[in-house]
């Protein structure tokens, strides 16, 4: 779990806009294993070791359905510790006859996804050691191939699913953009991430640290495709967590001098991506 620690930059929080917050919490407390840390009437942070808030769903009124050809969440994604957690999950899943949309191995982790009553992408997967990813020159090897299923499953020898272990952590988070050229650029250069796989041409995965990704960005809703409607369900905003005050400052500079809109209300400093994702910057 060190590339999800400082100095590397990692994303810490998804805040999600849902329809209707008492059926999202069942979904992710009953089907995907959070606790609730906090919650309001029409807000909940979710959390799997009672500290840190990984997921905030917030019910926004008069909500519309996502169209499919916007930017936006194409998934965010949970990181287990390790193999056998996978296995559980999976276990779960077959218990409770919940489908999932997918169950692949990516060569540097295997992956299951899914989504939530929104329609929001899930994705919960497991990495191989960093020690077996293969890297070309500065872009790691990946792919998208099926899934051991039976050899997870052997993993987890049997154990009873309990919900999300408390060292998960929110892996990653992948984007429906706009252009890819503009996007990168905003996230290499304001930010100071790294192209570390590009994947069909149409889908970058950047990171820190030399990470497979913290980050994914694709066109695969279309290139120019425009953001949701505010009162669309989707993302609301996502949380990046960098090293210190000196860099967070650093990078307010780096955006500012790209183009790039910075603003900072009750100390929370936010910048959008050319696609109109927000972005909390935290220290």
């Amino acid at each position: 779990m060190g590339f999800h620690t400082k100095p590397n930059i990692f994303v810490s929080n998804v805040h999600l806009k849902v329809a209707n917050l008492e059926q999202s919490l069942e979904f992710y407390k009953n089907v995907i294993g959070f606790q609730v840390l906090s919650k309001t009437a029409n807000k909940a942070d979710l959390t799997t070791d009672g500290k840190r808030a990984l997921l905030t769903i917030e019910q926004i009124e008069n909500a519309t359905p996502k169209s499919p050809r916007t930017t936006g969440l194409y998934h965010y994604a949970l990181l287990l510790p390790t193999r056998k957690d996978l296995g559980k999950v999976i276990q779960h899943f077959i218990d409770t006859r919940y489908p999932v949309q997918g169950a692949s191995d990516h060569l540097v982790s295997e992956a299951l996804y899914l989504a939530d009553p929104d329609g929001n992408g899930i994705e919960i997967y497991s990495d191989r050691p960093k020690e077996v990813w293969q890297w070309q020159g500065e872009e790691v090897l990946m792919d998208t191939r099926p899934m051991d299923v039976e050899g997870v499953l052997k993993e987890a020898g049997g154990e009873k699913w309990t919900g999300l272990p408390a060292e998960t952590v929110m892996g990653h988070i992948h984007l429906h953009v706009a252009d890819t050229k503009e996007t990168v650029n905003f996230y290499c250069e304001g930010l100071g991430f790294e192209v570390v796989c590009r994947y069909g041409g149409q889908a970058f995965f950047i990171s820190t640290g030399k990470y497979h990704h913290h980050i994914g960005l694709n066109t695969w809703a279309g290139v120019g495709a425009p953001p949701a409607a505010e009162d669309s369900v989707g993302l609301h905003t996502f949380t990046l967590v960098l090293p210190d005050e000196e860099s967070r400052g650093k990078t307010v500079e780096q955006l500012k001098a790209i183009g790039a809109t910075v603003e900072e209300a009750d100390g929370v400093i936010t910048t959008k991506d050319p696609s109109k994702n927000r972005i909390v910057l935290q220290v």
